[in-house]
């Protein structure tokens, strides 16, 4: 058993409280007091540094770590797709993310290296690949390329972005199938998207009867089903068909929000993936997905405010794709600017762990948790501009392990 104590800074413990000049005990991996170092104790000198839980990214696709259209257009070794995808796991842990939600691309084998430490990155909870209808958003084949072809893209235990279903027997098989590769929970695509070619954000896709079935499923094995959608009859599809959460959420109206607060239903919005389109990065999109997502980033904002209104649990997702994902942290940024950086913690920490239901041990610090940190060199909650750069995060403990230090 090692006993050390994280001391001499500021603790902001995640429940959205004031910043105290406290003390954290580590004991093996599980945070087990707060409070006063006592003379003589081991321990790690915070000199006056915040000290977080470890982030919590909801929205992440550590499979699509390649440029996209090379990575589907058979142009990149498998060799070359691992080593971006281990490489962003990396990033993430660097810039303080000790825990991340993967809503599509990742095969199980990635969660298995990396949990087993022959890999440098954060827990990972994955869907395996994103369940979507046939030739709906998720499928990214060429123009001419056969449906049936599409599987072709999957690596096992390396990446598999989407199985195609065309009705709900299809849909179950596919699920279980999911479920079988190692998945903990389902992500459905129920409308049109941003980075797609053969939909419209405008668009449903699965009906209410469809997602009921993958619904069902994953309630059989005691857990859940979070949704990709951007339009309001999308959402509310989903919402009446049993699905937990949903991702982007760029439409939400009061009608739409009062029902999910009906249903207690999460909401996990995405900006920076947004602001990484727009910001011209080289992420081998088709040039038309800039004309698709005019628009969205100020619609996403409004869904925000009306979903705060009424009562949501708002978490926090990147959704950073291609080979710039460095900067996982500027998702706080821009959540930061749109509401506060104490906000933007809360929901990077205990809200995103409650989504993920993990609420019981990550998200906080507290004792009986598990030991998750962050010390950053420059207070985020007075420049959230710290958020966004890696190297303010200055000390990384992933599970009571120094995973980073560069005080």
């Amino acid at each position: 058993m090692t006993d050390v104590w994280f001391a001499g800074g500021l603790v902001a413990d995640g429940s959205g409280g004031e910043p105290s000049a406290v003390d954290v005990r580590v004991t093996d991996d599980v945070i087990t007091a707060i409070g006063s170092a006592p003379a003589g104790a081991r321990t790690v000198d915070l000199d006056g540094r915040l000290l977080t839980p470890g982030l919590i990214d909801a929205h992440v696709h550590l499979g699509l770590s390649s440029p996209i259209r090379a990575q589907f257009g058979f142009q990149l070794s498998v060799a070359e797709i691992a080593a971006d995808i281990f490489a962003t796991a990396g990033h993430a842990l660097d810039a303080g993310f000790t825990t991340v939600r993967d809503v599509g691309g990742v095969d199980g084998g990635v969660v298995d290296v990396i949990a087993k430490g022959k890999v440098r990155g954060p827990r990972v909870l994955s869907c395996g690949p994103v369940q979507c209808q046939t030739g709906g958003h998720g499928y990214y084949g060429a123009e001419w390329e056969p449906t049936e072809l599409w599987p072709e893209h999957h690596v096992p235990g390396l990446c598999a972005l989407s199985l195609m279903s065309g009705n709900a027997d299809e849909l179950r098989r596919n699920v279980r199938e999911s479920f079988r590769r190692g998945a903990t929970f389902l992500k459905l695509c129920v409308t049109g998207g941003v980075v797609g070619r053969h939909d419209n954000l405008s668009d449903t896709q699965f009906t209410v009867e469809e997602i009921a079935v993958a619904v069902e499923e994953a309630a059989a094995r005691g857990t859940y089903v979070t949704v990709h959608a951007h339009n309001n009859a999308g959402i509310r599809n989903a919402v009446r068909a049993g699905a937990r959460c949903v991702e982007h959420g760029t439409d939400i109206d009061e009608p739409t929000a009062a029902l999910m607060r009906e249903h207690d239903v999460a909401l996990v919005p995405t900006f920076a993936v947004v602001d990484q389109i727009l910001g011209g990065e080289s992420m081998d999109l088709d040039p038309a997905t800039k004309d698709r997502v005019a628009g969205v980033r100020d619609r996403m904002a409004s869904a925000l405010r009306t979903a705060r209104a009424a009562g949501l649990r708002i978490g926090l997702g990147s959704d950073l794709i291609g080979p710039h994902q460095r900067r996982r942290g500027e998702e706080l940024r821009l959540r930061s600017e749109l509401e506060s950086p104490m906000q933007a913690l809360v929901a990077a920490t205990r809200v995103n762990a409650d989504i993920l239901g993990l609420g019981e041990t990550v998200g906080q610090i507290r004792a009986g948790m598990r030991a998750d940190l962050v010390a950053w060199q420059s207070n985020p909650l007075k420049d959230a501009k710290a958020f966004a750069d890696p190297q303010m995060a200055a000390l990384v403990v992933k599970g009571g392990l120094t995973v980073k230090d560069i005080r």
